[in-house]
């Protein structure tokens, strides 16, 4: 899983061991310079706060060197940036013409060329892992247009064109056919004109952003060329998403914290901002459609760790100082866990007993280096179990036995219980898209590597097996560790820098005061303390020396508290009482808005978010940092308090939430 979604089990407790040091660090302590630029997601979630610790953050992970982002994604145009340890503005605006891919390939020229001038002839290692074509799909002006038509015959036509490009390529044997189109997902021919001019957008969108990244690569691999260090540069370069993902739902989004909070968008609201797709207003991702095209021949998508089509990406590797082969094509059957003892083996050096005084766990991948200069050369990574949220499988010699739990892109139906899953069995050496299901045909084949997924499973602490995904936001549901625990009254200081989500005060679903003491200026304006930003959020602030609440309803609806009432320069205390209704998730509450014992405003937030305000912004106090929540401020330094701040302090009521949650389970179980 994801930080986010940690439990306290073993497997999936967010923490890596000191027994597996990472690659960079194995390196580093062999006389590497190493570096990370781009999204980094594996630090838990409790400790990704200004104050750290930062033993498990890219810098003590074993990077000399570290810009970019921790999460799982984040706004191409004004991400969260983090340059080693410090969150910082990007060095330039949208308008300025700022992209997050550009940026981190800047960066990572930058460290190349300054090591090549410093310390010439030292081996260096660098990790660059792009926002890009995760969601959100975001891309400088005139790269979209580039794709203008190339989609409008739809996501059919696109998957026979696909597979034939393929099998001309050789990337599949000629006798692959395409997969079963999953039920429930709507053939293009079905898409009214608005849906199809929509998801056609949204896919010149993802290919735009998809070249874009791919010739920031280019840069990088010309800079290596004029350093004469190209041919003795060993190259991996990974394509995809663990499959095309279908997290965008049937009608696609243009705003994807939409369908985190288990909401839908819907077409024709995209429609209405047709042009907004791509860019800094929009944070979109396409159709399950298109999802299911872009894995071609395979079935499913990201999530669905059971099928190719939630597993399977191209990988280029190139280093001619060490390969003879060129332009060849490979087949052997590899893992992303494969890379590290590639690296270690190309490098010449041992896997290490002892890291840091700890000592280390045997290295579980396989080596690809064999496959490097013999076409033909037998598989040596011979079996790998796979699972996400229930979805599981196992590969062994040519077979897999697979089984379908969740489906992404269904969304709050009743799981069945493990048990009542239905296993298939393919071979997928002669049945290269997993298409014929063999299980009735041979049920010992089956009972096998069924028992071989257990096997493999026990041995990974793959076990308990756990389908839950919104409950997992729930800290306490989760039995996930956090900062604040269950303290329903907690103080800040403005100082307390940027806090995740996970980090900061849950406000959502309950009954919360939010107490800020500071000292106002002449102006009095604006942020007190933000959470959010454009694509959802809220928002306690001064407006011409009024004291304003806005809520933002995933970018869809805007609610707003105000007060007309100015306060002058001094001593304040403003306070936000949030009286929310209770009994369930995302239901509407009473707001109140007082300033020094005396009440200036009081209004209406008719429903609220549920699970996320924001994947990658933050709450922040005495700014609004990333994306403004209202348009009542500028985005930017030009929406900081024009005051001081000198005490936050939120009580927090009921979290109805997390009873709500507890209640469906004791229900589901008794179900069971």
């Amino acid at each position: 899983a994801i930080p986010e979604l940690a439990t306290s089990d073993r497997g999936y407790h967010s923490i890596r061991p000191d027994s597996m040091a990472t690659i960079a660090r194995i390196l580093q302590a062999n006389g590497y310079a190493t570096a990370a630029f781009g999204k980094m997601h594996q630090t838990p979630a409790w400790e990704t706060s200004a104050q750290g610790p930062f033993h498990r953050w890219p810098t003590g992970d074993g990077f000399d060197r570290f810009y970019g982002f921790l999460g799982a994604e984040t706004n191409q145009f004004r991400p969260n940036l983090i340059d080693g340890t410090t969150r910082i503005e990007p060095p330039k605006t949208p308008e300025e013409g700022y992209h997050f891919s550009e940026d981190i390939v800047e960066r990572s020229i930058d460290w190349i060329e300054s090591l090549d001038a410093l310390e010439p002839g030292r081996p260096w290692f660098s990790y660059i892992s792009y926002g890009a074509v995760h969601d959100p799909l975001q891309v400088p002006p005139g790269w979209r247009e580039k794709y203008a038509g190339r989609f409008a015959e739809g996501w059919d036509a696109q998957r026979e064109r696909i597979l034939a490009r393929q099998k001309e390529l050789g990337l599949v044997p000629e006798h692959t056919t395409l997969s079963d189109w999953y039920d429930g997902v709507p053939r293009w021919e079905d898409l009214d004109e608005t849906r199809r001019v929509v998801a056609e957008r949204l896919m010149e969108t993802y290919a735009a952003m998809a070249e874009h990244a791919d010739v920031q690569t280019l840069r990088l691999v010309e800079t290596l060329e004029r350093l004469g260090q190209l041919d003795n540069t060993l190259i991996f370069y990974v394509l995809g998403d663990n499959g095309a993902s279908a997290e965008g739902g049937l009608e696609g989004t243009l705003n994807q914290v939409i369908h985190m909070n288990h909401l839908t968008d819907n077409a024709e609201r995209i429609h209405e901002r047709l042009d907004e797709i791509g860019g800094p207003d929009s944070y979109c991702h396409y159709p399950t459609g298109w999802a299911l095209a872009l894995n071609t021949p395979y079935r499913f998508a990201k999530q669905v760790a059971s099928h190719y089509g939630g597993t399977r990406n191209g990988l280029i590797v190139h280093w001619p100082a060490g390969i003879n082969a060129g332009g060849e094509l490979r087949h052997q059957w590899h893992h992303v866990i494969d890379v590290v003892p590639t690296i270690l083996q190309a490098a010449g050096l041992p896997a290490p007993e002892v890291v840091d005084g700890h000592r280390q766990d045997p290295i579980e991948g396989t080596a690809m280096n064999y496959s490097f200069n013999e076409a033909d050369a037998a598989d040596q990574h011979t079996t790998q179990y796979f699972e996400i949220f229930g979805n599981r499988g196992v590969y062994h010699r040519g077979w897999t036995a697979v089984t379908v739990h969740k489906i992404p892109w269904i969304r709050g139906v009743q799981l069945p219980p493990f048990e009542a899953d239905q296993w298939e069995l393919y071979n997928v050496e002669e049945d290269w898209s997993q298409l014929r299901d063999l299980s009735a045909e041979y049920p010992e084949k089956l009972a096998e590597l069924q028992e071989l997924f257990r096997t493999e499973a026990e041995k990974y602490h793959v076990f308990p097996l756990d389908d839950r995904l919104n409950e997992r936001f729930v800290p306490s549901l989760a039995n996930r560790h956090t900062l604040l625990g269950e303290r329903t009254d907690v103080t800040f200081t403005p100082n307390i820098g940027a806090l995740p989500e996970d980090v900061a005060p849950n406000v959502k679903n309950r009954t919360f005061t939010l107490t800020v003491d500071f000292e106002a200026d002449e102006s009095a304006n604006g942020v007190l303390v933000a959470q959010g930003g454009r694509f959802g959020g809220w928002s306690l602030y001064l407006m011409d020396g009024c004291l304003r609440y806005a809520y933002n309803y995933v970018d869809m609806e805007h609610w707003v508290v105000a007060s007309e009432q100015r306060i002058g320069p001094g001593h304040h205390e403003a306070v936000l009482q949030f009286d929310y209704d209770g009994g369930d998730l995302g239901l509407g509450a009473d707001v109140t808005l007082s300033v020094d014992g005396v009440e200036v405003a009081a209004g209406r937030i008719p429903k609220t978010l549920k699970f996320n305000f924001s994947i990658d912004e933050t709450m922040d106090f005495g700014a609004d940092r990333g994306t403004a929540v209202t348009t009542d401020y500028v985005e930017g330094p030009g929406n900081a308090f024009t005051g001081a701040i000198s005490r936050i302090r939120f009580q927090l009521g009921t979290d109805h939430g997390r009873v709500a949650f507890e209640e469906r389970a004791k229900a589901k179980l008794a179900g069971h």
